[in-house]
């Protein structure tokens, strides 16, 4: 019988460095320069990356890519996953991999270990895992469930990047919006959405995982994100993000993944937006990115 495979507490951030500095010295990790400029809008200074350029390096991965998409089914890169990714074991169920392909430093996957499908709903080994990372360093887990939510991969995985996400304060751009009145709903927010908060040790608690877990279903069910079964797994009925810090939880339920050709995931939702190049740029700065989450969101009204 195996042992329990369970991060040692304290050890998290110190793997990352170390495996982030072998990676890029091997090439399995390959981070994506970007220029950042940040784009008031909404009450929001959102922060834009785009890319500087891409190297030759980078166009012959793409028409790979390309070229694989079209003559047979994409390989899942987490089963197996590359070994000099790997940075710890987090739980029975769940393991964390550098991002290979990083716009933000020490990008860590939270990978379930044996397939699941990422339209599935959150459940409690998810959270148990999820915990185990924010409490080891201050940071930003989040969800995108489903294509249409800005997933790349079909394989079950959060995510969780270090605050803060620019150089300035605050450390998440939406936090402005956050008032201390606020129950469920943002009000300036000006799409579909549902909002908790933790108290201040809340997530540091035994439980936590089990509270976190419990306001994740109260925001499925205040957005209306409701559940069908696929394959034998309860899946989502309507695509989603979440995003959970250690003081607040904000799911956003999705209508598509991008707007004139400009993809957003759930670090969207938190004020941090990616654009592959200067006319990706153009149409945020056309638009404005809360309009931009706007068309990619719900309406507000229910």
């Amino acid at each position: 019988m195996e042992p329990p495979r369970r991060l040692i507490p304290g050890t998290l951030w110190p793997a990352i460095v170390r495996q982030t500095e072998r990676a890029l010295s091997c090439g399995a990790l390959q981070p994506i320069d970007t220029q950042q400029s940040v784009i008031e809008s909404g009450g929001i200074r959102f922060l834009v990356r785009q890319v500087s350029s891409l190297t030759r390096k980078e166009q012959d991965r793409e028409q790979r890519r390309a070229l694989q998409t079209e003559k047979r089914p994409r390989a899942n890169p987490f089963l197996p996953y590359e070994p000099d990714l790997f940075v710890a074991d987090i739980s029975d169920t769940h393991l964390a991999l550098l991002n290979k392909f990083n716009v933000i430093d020490h990008h860590l996957l939270i990978v379930t270990r044996e397939f699941e499908r990422q339209e599935a709903l959150l459940d409690l080994a998810d959270f148990e895992a999820l915990i185990r990372c924010m409490v080891e360093f201050d940071g930003i887990g989040f969800y995108n469930a489903g294509t249409e939510a800005g997933a790349s991969q079909p394989h079950k995985h959060l995510q969780i990047v270090p605050l803060p996400l620019g150089e300035a304060d605050p450390a998440v751009p939406i936090e402005p919006l956050l008032s201390a009145s606020a129950q469920t709903r943002l009000p300036d927010l000006p799409f579909r959405h549902a909002f908790a908060r933790f108290d201040t040790d809340e997530l540091t608690r035994a439980d936590a995982a089990k509270t976190a877990l419990s306001r994740y279903r109260s925001l499925l069910e205040a957005a209306g994100v409701g559940a069908v079964e696929i394959d034998r797994a309860t899946c989502h009925a309507t695509p989603y993000n979440l995003l959970v810090t250690r003081r607040w939880m904000l799911l956003v339920p999705r209508s598509q993944e991008r707007v004139e050709g400009v993809s957003v995931n759930a670090l969207g939702f938190a004020g941090s937006l990616f654009v592959r190049d200067a006319a990706q740029l153009e149409v945020i700065e056309r638009l404005g990115p809360m309009t931009v989450l706007e068309r990619v969101a719900l309406p507000a009204s229910m």
